[in-house]
């Protein structure tokens, strides 16, 4: 399994350090959700990780390797990054897209090849977009078109999948559709999956591993039903609640009272 990890990591932009000294090691072969309130830091770290963002102090390591010192093409075959809000290219078709995951394979000596023509149709058939293979990305509806994107990282054949709030702005239906998807891609394909994700619990649902951040720390990591406890919901995003087992899963599931200085009265239907 690959590894990954951060060694006392300290992120920041211009004079503003988010990340602080931090140490934070991704388990191979499962799917981490990083989960915090807005302006927690979870997207500046996985940006960090990504090498997305060079750390002020600290390494980042993949497989004993400073990635900050491996070739960006080495790194590409063995890490991918979707940021949030992708946008293409006006008028790229979805296999154009996808067939940019295969950059990191090409060289001078050796462009598009049936390996990679072969490897972009399995992505488009994975993720069930061979369909609109033809069609301009921005012609789709946005659970189609982050379903593309996903095609595209999938090309890549990276063993570490690292995405940014892949479900932000999707609707439930979307949501879950691309959550099952990524579920799939690591039970089936043996992906290494780090996440952004605000639904703490969609994160409780879909991942192994939970990290939650709080003010730039790490406040809690773990297997969802020893991170979700009612003392760090309330230290970390600052509400009241009560944890119920989740009737179709057993995880942890979440049901909010009242944020901290709340007025309203608390529901007696609970």
């Amino acid at each position: 399994m690959p590894s990954l990890s951060g060694q006392r990591l300290t992120l920041a932009y211009d004079n503003a350090t988010i990340i602080t000294d931090l140490n934070l090691q991704i388990p191979g072969g499962k799917i981490t959700a990083l989960v915090g309130p807005n302006g927690c830091g979870k997207s500046t770290l996985l940006r960090g990780i990504s090498r997305l963002l060079k750390p002020r102090t600290g390494t980042v390591v993949l497989d004993n390797h400073d990635i900050w010192q491996l070739p960006t093409k080495e790194l590409a075959k063995r890490l991918g990054i979707l940021p949030q809000g992708p946008v293409a290219p006006e008028g790229l078709t979805v296999h154009e897209l996808v067939a940019q995951g295969r950059y990191p394979h090409q060289s001078w000596f050796q462009q598009w090849s049936e390996e990679d023509e072969r490897i972009t149709l399995e992505a488009l058939r994975i993720t069930r977009v061979s369909e609109f293979a033809d069609r301009p990305v921005d012609t789709l509806s946005g659970g189609q078109r982050q379903r593309a994107w996903i095609a595209m990282t999938l090309a890549q054949d990276s063993e570490i999948i690292l995405l940014d709030e892949p479900t932000t702005f999707l609707d439930l239906a979307y949501q879950i559709d691309v959550l099952d998807l990524l579920h799939d891609l690591n039970r089936e394909r043996g992906k290494t999956i780090v996440m952004v994700l605000h639904d703490l619990n969609h994160a409780c649902r879909y991942a192994d591993f939970l990290v939650a951040v709080c003010e730039g720390r790490i406040a809690a990591q773990g297997d969802p039903a020893s991170v979700v406890q009612e003392p760090l919901i309330r230290e970390v995003f600052g509400i009241d609640c009560i944890i119920i087992p989740d009737p179709i899963t057993g995880t942890p599931l979440v049901v909010p009272a009242r944020s901290k200085g709340s007025t309203a009265p608390l529901s007696t239907t609970l």
